[in-house]
């Protein structure tokens, strides 16, 4: 990025330069921690901690379940993630553990 680049920030209003919204956005980032404490981020793999009725889908999933590929929504207590059979599946951060 140039320094003469600018971009429009909607939450003050006004126009800022493009390294000053990196930085902000920076700032932004909420941290997302498993039943253990431990850091989560988009990619990691999760383990269910407790049997867990999944609501529409008629099925439950077992405690031990591996989880591959979570993303992050932004909420610090939901990951989105995809299990065989499920589109759509936000599990609880409480209920998972990083592996």
């Amino acid at each position: 990025m140039d320094d003469d680049d600018y971009v429009y920030d909607e939450a003050s209003g006004e126009w800022i330069s493009a390294a000053n919204a990196v930085a902000a956005n920076d700032g932004d980032a909420v941290e997302v921690r498993d039943s253990v404490g431990n850091l989560l981020a988009d990619g990691d793999q999760v383990t269910l901690i407790k049997d867990l009725t999944v609501k529409g889908a008629g099925q439950t999933l077992k405690r031990g379940t591996l989880i591959k590929s979570i993303r992050l929504t932004g909420d610090a207590q939901e990951i989105d993630c995809r299990y065989d059979g499920i589109k759509g599946l936000v599990l609880r951060a409480e209920f998972v553990r990083k592996r």
